[in-house]
């Protein structure tokens, strides 16, 4: 007779950490690999192709090595503990978002009733890390990267958050898994032009929240080097920059996933779809929207700055807020058979 396991809660505790910890890497890597190879071919050029033998799939890993041998150096100017704890703020939220992603019904590591308002609070903590190590490193061009960082994530936090209104409003409740189950058809086509308008402000603003091209102002490389990580070398570059730039890029595409592409049930209800397992359906919705991601970088130039807030406070954010008022009046006033 096999002995039941009675764990407390700090244990429970300890363990869904440990799976984040053992999959977001993993997910990182996979997305990591996938951009080298999609921008190779989008450029009409093979990519990495030595490493690990079969199309270089051990190319991250190779150069996850050669950033464990480089030397880790703090300027001789830098404030050293904002400068260290600035890694932190910047790699602890990019794994945090990851606790309420629903990949399944039942795979989903905390169910809270206010899920969208976690990830939406928890994924603008990195903007405070990445003040902190642009002002530490008493750099010109690190302290210029951090204050386009910080002008640019405020701006679009706004349509983040609007369109994300937008679903709530439609689904009438903050808990992923609820907005999930209330999508029959997925919100990008049902309600007709609502739920598409807002999964394309969605998308684009989440392109500027994560600072890729076009939206890459923060570390334009021929402008001011690596932005606010410009003093930041070996496993610290990693852990402040890398990681948590490809670990936000997968974060936002399954929240797109999740709010706009019905998450893990079918992209159609029809029966004969129901056979396949929901987190089939959720990875496949996510890593289309993490092929967008990626489509979007070598396809459109660089905005400028001033272009960048034009577009944010003069067209995001008025759209979004028009699509609340359509929502709401959808939600009150639309027959019963169509919702």
């Amino acid at each position: 007779m096999i002995p039941e396991i009675t764990l407390t809660a700090w244990q429970i505790l300890l363990v869904k950490i440990g799976v984040i910890l053992a999959i977001v890497p993993t997910m990182t890597l996979v997305a990591g690999y996938a951009e080298h190879k999609v921008m190779a071919h989008l450029q009409h050029r093979l990519g990495p192709m030595y490493p690990g033998g079969f199309h270089g799939w051990a190319v991250l890993l190779a150069d996850g090595l050669k950033f464990l041998y480089k030397e880790d150096i703090i300027p001789e100017r830098a404030d050293r503990r904002v400068f260290s704890l600035a890694t932190f703020a910047i790699f602890v939220p990019a794994v945090m978002v990851y606790l309420v992603i629903p990949v399944d019904r039942s795979l989903i590591v905390e169910d809270l009733d206010v899920g969208i308002f976690y990830l939406l609070a928890i994924s603008s903590v990195s903007t405070i890390g990445i003040l902190m190590a642009g002002w530490s490193s008493a750099n010109k061009y690190a302290l210029i990267g951090a204050l386009r960082a910080g002008a640019q994530l405020i701006a679009y936090e706004l349509p983040i958050v609007l369109s994300a209104a937008v679903v709530v409003m439609l689904s009438g409740s903050l808990s992923l898994v609820d907005i999930v189950e209330a999508q029959n058809w997925p919100f990008l086509i049902w309600p007709p032009g609502i739920g598409l308008i807002a999964f394309l402000v969605f998308t684009m603003a989440s392109v500027a929240e994560l600072t890729r091209p076009p939206f890459d102002m923060p570390v334009a490389e021929s402008e001011i080097i690596t932005g606010a990580f410009t003093e930041y070398s070996g496993m610290r570059f990693i852990f402040s920059f890398f990681f948590p730039e490809v670990a936000n890029l997968v974060a936002f595409a399954a929240i797109g996933a999740t709010l706009f592409l019905g998450g893990y049930q079918p992209i159609v209800p029809l029966g004969v779809l129901e056979v396949i397992p929901g987190f089939v359906w959720f990875t496949l919705k996510t890593a289309f929207m993490v092929f967008l991601f990626l489509w979007i970088r070598p396809t459109f130039p660089r905005l400028r700055e001033d272009q960048l807030q034009k577009f944010a406070w003069k067209v995001l954010i008025p759209v979004t807020l028009a699509l609340i008022l359509v929502a709401g009046a959808w939600v009150l006033y639309a027959p019963e058979a169509l919702r």
